[in-house]
């Protein structure tokens, strides 16, 4: 049998895994076993999985697979943040990164191979886009990020806490994978992460946005990063198919619908990039305390973080310091992020990965600007 026949057991939940079990004839509660071995023992050869029957090994092993991406590269930051660079099946790379903090770890998780969105603000989107990660990619890496801590001396007393999809690409525009992505990160059986300490961060993907409000409950971050649709046509395209109105009616059902009451939704992050000259004015806050006037809302002024060719600049801290004061007077709390893992290209909006970019959105911003020479 060739590998392309095989089955990743890493692209299953517990749901279904327990199918494809049942399908080959095993009982549902090898499901509950295969999770413990792969997620909190860390076994992925099927001859370890030692309270397993020689027979259903077998199974697994003309059957099942547990393939994940590989590590091509891996930064530590001087201030302990550390990035990977994960090479996937078709040669395209992501990255992941790791930012502890004193009571927490957060990992920032990619869901795309690039991203379709082009937000203006953000290197990712400038590398173009190739495809969506399959669930393996996703949780793949969780799980090597999560070894990788503790095989280097200076992580290993370091843990996951928190994740974030907040990585590489449009979270919402890779649905399916993602929500089985999300079961497995808060199954007891697999990492048991609370649902407060699950976030999933969208541009406004509002189909899928109330989609994951029935389905899941996990903690909602928008990309907000204007506080009108003319400023944010600019800087998140979507907005032209899902203007702020109708984000902002999205993300009341969130916290105010029917499965919100059920499951005790108590607000949304809003996350705001502060550009100098461009969204940062004090006209600009007193317009977002506006539209978050009655809503259950954190800001979370995010520091501009320079790539190539972006055009953008970062805020001075007295524009960060004003903005923040103006929406903190309106009673809206607010959190001032500080950068980090910058020195390694870690930092918000700086995710590149090596991507073989089908949009070909990639080439315009290597060509010269008008006046600009070629070196």
């Amino acid at each position: 049998m060739t590998n392309t026949a095989l089955v990743n057991l890493f692209d299953m939940d517990r749901l279904a895994l327990t199918e494809f079990l049942v399908s080959e004839g095993e009982k549902p509660f090898r499901a509950r076993q295969i999770l413990k071995w792969l997620y909190q023992h860390n076994v992925r050869d099927f001859s370890e999985m030692t309270d397993i029957s020689r027979a259903t090994r077998a199974m697994l092993q003309e059957r099942a697979s547990t393939r994940l991406p590989t590590v091509q590269q891996s930064q530590l930051s001087r201030d302990g943040t550390a990035k990977w660079l994960f090479e996937l099946h078709d040669g395209n790379c992501i990255e992941t990164v790791y930012i502890p903090e004193s009571e927490r770890g957060t990992l920032c998780v990619s869901s795309q191979v690039g991203c379709a969105l082009d937000c203006s603000f953000c290197s990712t989107g400038r590398q173009g886009f190739n495809r969506n990660l399959s669930v393996s990619e996703i949780i793949g890496q969780v799980w090597l990020a999560t070894n990788l801590l503790a095989q280097e001396p200076a992580t290993r007393h370091q843990r996951i806490t928190n994740i974030v999809m907040m990585g590489m690409g449009e979270p919402l525009l890779n649905y399916r994978q993602l929500v089985c992505s999300l079961n497995l990160m808060m199954d007891d059986l697999a990492y048991g992460l609370s649902k407060r300490r699950v976030t999933v961060s969208t541009s406004g993907v509002i189909p899928a946005m109330d989609k994951l409000t029935a389905e899941v409950d996990v903690s909602l971050a928008v990309s907000l990063h204007a506080p009108n649709d003319a400023l944010r046509n600019e800087l998140v395209p979507i907005n032209r198919k899902y203007p702020i109105k109708a984000l902002m009616e999205a993300c009341w059902r969130y916290v105010d619908g029917e499965e919100a009451a059920s499951q005790r939704r108590k607000h949304v992050l809003f996350e705001y990039v502060m550009l100098a000259g461009v969204n940062d004015q004090a006209a600009q806050a007193y317009e977002l305390a506006e539209l978050l006037r009655g809503f259950p809302a954190k800001v979370n002024l995010i520091p501009f973080n320079p790539f190539p060719q972006s055009g953008y600049q970062r805020s001075s801290r007295n524009a960060v310091e004003r903005f923040a004061r103006i929406l903190t007077d309106a009673g809206i709390l607010t959190l001032k992020r500080t950068t980090r893992g910058d020195d390694i290209d870690a930092a918000c909006g700086q995710l590149a990965g090596d991507i073989d970019d089908r949009s070909k959105r990639h080439v315009k911003f290597m060509e010269p600007r008008f006046g600009e020479q070629v070196r």
